[in-house]
């Protein structure tokens, strides 16, 4: 044998060290094998947008609705569907609305409940016992156990289904088994998730995104040129920095340094109305792309700002496109076309004045 092979059955030999260990988790693989493939799930270009990535995450692109229409698509209007759709992805949230149009709660559970399990029951036949185990919370891992392996046709047990529901409402946990079972069936009805670029950008809450994405069951990162860019900030470059600041500004989102980063901005906000305290700062307006409302005095200091870190940004990039021609990008060398004392720009073959 191999020295290699052997090395490889010595590591195997230390997980499965008998016959019948080895033997069961063979059987194990090649039945899982046989299983229809988990649902993969894609998201690209998130760009810090918090609130629309949390909505896809929970509802997976549509996948969360049309499991309930194939499971009650025969029983339930689109309107019931829709509803039952938004309490799966806003439990907590969505259950508060509803309750307060209630006339016998107790009732509204107990069918909400025997819906959701039902629902639950559709998204975790794919997977194999364990796995649906690993995913349950751990407060509840006991009951959804049984009642996701509940079989239809057993009448011996259709008592203690029914009395495990019933204990659950008389018990006051309703509202939080509602929303364990929610939680399962969103983190069920999508196997992995593949980022595919830019979680950061123009968008105010990157930071949320990335600490919704550390808790995620299953994940791969394809990073993006945003992301990138960010890093190499973190990292300590400066002229990523500035160009991180520069987009910020531009897109009224200089929040997320000062709230989310720790990192103070007054040192360039002062050092901007000094040198730009008379200009207009015209072609630096910043393109307001959010809900929030500013002041007129707020968006020119942010123009001076970004037109600030705009030219502090080209004088470093300078020096980095001299030192390597093979990026091919002396035309990013703004401030080389410039001649102050005749006051013109020259671009594209063009002169002009300023």
């Amino acid at each position: 044998m191999e020295e290699t092979n052997l090395k490889y059955l010595n590591l195997l030999a230390k997980s499965y060290p008998t016959i019948a260990k080895t033997a069961t988790e063979i059987i194990n693989l090649e039945a899982i094998l046989n299983l229809p493939k988990g649902t993969e799930h894609f998201l690209s270009d998130i760009h810090g947008e918090y609130s629309a990535f949390l909505q896809v995450l929970r509802n997976g692109s549509g996948v969360v609705k049309r499991k309930i229409h194939d499971v009650f698509g025969n029983q339930l209007s689109e309107t019931e569907i829709n509803t039952l759709a938004t309490l799966v992805y806003y439990p907590e949230q969505k259950l508060d609305l509803l309750l307060e149009s209630e006339e016998n709660p107790a009732l509204f559970y107990k069918k909400t409940l025997f819906q959701l399990v039902e629902l639950c029951q559709y998204v975790s036949s794919k997977y194999t016992r364990s796995k649906v185990r690993k995913a349950m919370p751990e407060d509840f891992s006991y009951i959804l156990e049984e009642l996701l392996h509940e079989n239809d046709n057993d009448q011996d047990k259709e008592l203690y289904y029914a009395e495990i529901i019933q204990s659950i409402i008389s018990l006051n946990r309703a509202k939080e088994f509602i929303a364990a079972l929610s939680k399962l069936i969103q983190r069920l009805v999508v196997d992995h998730l593949h980022v595919v670029g830019d979680v950061y950008d123009r968008g105010p809450y990157p930071d949320k995104i990335m600490d919704t994405l550390m808790d995620y069951h299953s994940i791969d990162f394809q990073w993006g040129n945003h992301d990138m860019l960010w890093m190499g900030a973190a990292s300590g470059s400066a002229v990523c920095l500035a160009n991180v600041v520069r987009i910020s500004a531009r897109y009224l989102n200089l929040d997320i340094l000062e709230d989310s980063y720790g990192i103070s901005l007054r040192p360039l906000a002062l050092f901007a109305d000094e040198v730009y305290e008379k200009d207009p700062c015209t072609c630096f307006q910043p393109k307001n792309e959010t809900s929030m409302t500013y002041s007129h005095a707020e968006i020119a200091q942010i123009a001076r700002m970004h037109k600030a870190i705009a030219v502090i940004q080209f004088k470093l990039e300078g020096p980095i496109i001299s030192r390597h021609p093979e990026f091919e990008m002396d035309s990013r060398r703004v401030l080389d076309f410039i001649d102050f004392k005749n006051g013109t720009f020259s671009v594209k073959g063009m002169i002009i004045p300023f």
